[in-house]
C-alpha cells in the first residue's frame, strides 16, 4: 500500500517538477501563469496610474505607436516588440508603483475611447485589424539567450539602423546596424530645418557669432553624426538633436548668411526595428517573424503562458 501511495506521488509530483525547472529562469512565465491576466500599471505624465489587461495594453500600444493603415505584419511586428519592451520595464520597474510610463519616453499608450475619437467613423475596421495582430501573437515576446530583450523601435531610418552604443549606453549583441533600405519611400524619410543664426545660438545656448565654424568630430558606422563642434563646443550627435529639435541624427548642416540649414534623413533614434521599413518589408511578402529577425538579431520569440 505505501508503495502505491509513494508511485500515485511521484507520478502527480513529476509534471510539477518539470513546469517549475523549464520556468525558473523565467520570471514572467510564473507571473502570468499565476494569475488570469496579468495587469499592466501605466503612468501617465500628470502621474495618474491606471491598471490595464495585458493584451488590451499591447493594442492600445500598437494603435498608438504605428498607422492602422500599415500592413497586418509589420502590425504584427510591432505587437510583439511593444510585449517584449514592456515586459523588460515591469522587470526593470519591479521596486517602482508603475510599469511603465505612457508618454514617448517609454512607448505611448491610448485608451479606447481616445482610438474612437482618433479615429472617428473608421474606428470598427482600425479596432479590428490591431486586435487581430495583437490576438495573432497573443503572448509572443523577443529572447536573447533566454532573456527578454530591450526591443526598441522607432519610425524610420536613414537606410541603415544604429548600434545600441551609439546611441544609448550599452552595447547589446542583438541591436546591431542593419540595412532597411525600404524606409527611402517613408513619408518622413527626408527634412529640412531652417535656422536663423540668432535661433542657432539661443537654442544651443552658445554666445552668437557671425560666422560659426562648426566641424563633424566623429560619425557612427550608418552614418549618424556622434560628435559636433560648434566654435569650439563639442556636443553629442543626440544632444545636438535634442536641442534642435531635429528629426534624427544624421544630417548635413551649412550656413546661408544669416541662416543654418540642416537636412536630415530618417526619424527617430535610429536604434531597433525601423516602423516605416518593417512595412515596406511586410509589403514584400515579409512574415513578422522575419521582420523581426532582420531588426533584432540573433533572437528567438518565446511565448508566455497566457
Amino acid at each position: 500500500m505505501k508503495k502505491l501511495f509513494l508511485f500515485i506521488l511521484i507520478i502527480i509530483l513529476i509534471p510539477f517538477l518539470i513546469v517549475t525547472y523549464l520556468n525558473k529562469d523565467d520570471k514572467f512565465l510564473v507571473k502570468f501563469k499565476d494569475k488570469k491576466e496579468y495587469l499592466v500599471k501605466v503612468k501617465y505624465e500628470d502621474g495618474k496610474i491606471i491598471e490595464v489587461p495585458f493584451e488590451e495594453y499591447i493594442l492600445g500600444v500598437v494603435a498608438a505607436e504605428m498607422p492602422a493603415e500599415f500592413e497586418v505584419d509589420a502590425l504584427k511586428a510591432q505587437a510583439v516588440a511593444s510585449r517584449s519592451y514592456v515586459l523588460k520595464k515591469i522587470e526593470q520597474n519591479k521596486t517602482n508603483d508603475y510599469d511603465i510610463l505612457a508618454s514617448i519616453m517609454n512607448q505611448v499608450y491610448i485608451d479606447n475611447a481616445s482610438l474612437k475619437e482618433k479615429w472617428k467613423d473608421k474606428y470598427n475596421n482600425y479596432y479590428k485589424k490591431i486586435k487581430s495582430a495583437v490576438l495573432n501573437t497573443k503572448g509572443e515576446y523577443l529572447t536573447y539567450q533566454g532573456k527578454v530583450i530591450e526591443a526598441f523601435f522607432f519610425s524610420t531610418s536613414s537606410g541603415m539602423t544604429e548600434n545600441s552604443e551609439d546611441v544609448f549606453i550599452s552595447a547589446l549583441p542583438y541591436l546591431r546596424s542593419v540595412e532597411s533600405s525600404y524606409d527611402n519611400m517613408s513619408p518622413v524619410f527626408k527634412s529640412t530645418n531652417t535656422f536663423s543664426l540668432k535661433e542657432f545660438y539661443t537654442n544651443l545656448n552658445l554666445d552668437y557669432k557671425d560666422k560659426p565654424i562648426i566641424k563633424i568630430l566623429e560619425k557612427s558606422n550608418a552614418g549618424h553624426i556622434k560628435k559636433i563642434s560648434i566654435d569650439g563646443n563639442m556636443f553629442k550627435g543626440t544632444e545636438f538633436r535634442k536641442l534642435l529639435n531635429l528629426k534624427s541624427t544624421y544630417f548635413d548642416i551649412k550656413v546661408d548668411n544669416d541662416k543654418v540649414i540642416i537636412n536630415t534623413l530618417g526619424n527617430g533614434h535610429g536604434v531597433g526595428m525601423s516602423q516605416y521599413g518593417a512595412n515596406y518589408m511586410a509589403k514584400e511578402g515579409k512574415t513578422y517573424k522575419e521582420i523581426l529577425k532582420h531588426f533584432y538579431k540573433d533572437v528567438e520569440i518565446s511565448k508566455l503562458n497566457v
